[in-house]
């Protein structure tokens, strides 16, 4: 055994260490891009297939082996299909030189704060002011795709910049702001419409956009009708109407610096679970 681990010490070199910490690298960030894709649930199903097609040869159960084989076969082809759009934005991030990002959980503090106060008082005047808004508060899940329908702007959270965004008559007023790490990401974006059919015959396309990002993302939405001025917010492919700025201040500062502090399970989240909105 001694002379085992010598040999194993001996043929093992600094290249051998930088080889393997390659691999964990792009292993990470393997397992980052399946996560923040919301691809999991997939890569799952393919993970189970393998190894049914395993413990099939295992048991020798030869029909079920050569289904499963052919639909791994076929399940391959079909993979690069279903994940086109990701390998597209990967490819793109490596031209980009976009390997590290900045979430928002990660911010500091601080800026999530003066973030939350900027968005409540301009949601609070537009509801007052009856001016349509649909901003889109982005958490682990990347927005990129949405982002590039609409303008890149990469500019500081404050009332006045919102509201030149989303004043009637402006180029951008009828997107969506996305909001990236505690910073205007990008503006007059368009969104995916819900799916859901049992939604109120009264929500326009204004919140059915607001709840069809929550519904392919983990992002948080706060809307402001153009027509009533009620202020709502989206999560998870659910809709809370008839907020008040003190509760959308307090909810984004809940969600973001509960999740930063490792709970994730607080703020909106336990906010809607515990009304069971739409």
């Amino acid at each position: 055994m001694q002379e085992f681990f010598a040999r194993l010490a001996t043929g093992f070199g600094i290249l051998d260490i930088i080889d393997i910490g390659i691999i964990a690298f792009i292993i990470y960030k393997a397992l980052g891009f399946i996560r923040e894709s919301r691809a999991e649930q997939i890569v799952k199903g393919f993970i189970i297939l393998i190894l049914a097609a395993f413990l099939s040869g295992v048991f020798h159960l030869y029909a079920l082996k050569w289904i499963l084989n052919g639909v791994m076969t076929f399940g391959i082809i079909a993979l690069v299909v279903v994940f086109q759009p990701e390998l597209r934005r990967v490819l793109e991030y490596i031209g980009r030189g976009r390997i590290f990002t900045m979430k928002f959980t990660a911010v500091d503090s601080e800026i999530v704060k003066s973030t939350a106060s900027a968005i409540a008082k301009t949601v609070g005047e537009f509801s007052n002011g009856k001016t349509g808004a649909l901003i889109v508060m982005e958490r682990d899940v990347s927005l990129d795709d949405f982002a590039e329908t609409g303008t890149l702007l990469d500019a500081g959270v404050t009332a006045e910049l919102l509201k030149n965004i989303f004043y009637l008559g402006a180029p951008m007023h009828d997107g969506a702001v996305i909001i990236r790490g505690g910073r205007v990401f990008a503006a007059g974006c368009i969104l995916p419409l819900s799916k859901n059919l049992g939604l109120p015959k009264e929500l326009g396309m204004r919140h059915r956009a607001g709840i069809g990002i929550t519904e392919v993302s983990d992002a948080y939405c706060i809307i402001v009708s153009e027509e009533t001025g009620i202020i709502s917010a989206a999560y998870d492919g659910k809709i809370m109407r008839f907020l008040d700025v003190k509760t959308v201040e307090k909810e984004i500062l809940n969600m973001f610096l509960d999740e930063s502090a490792g709970s994730g399970k607080t703020g909106l989240a336990g906010l809607f679970r515990r009304n069971g909105d739409v």
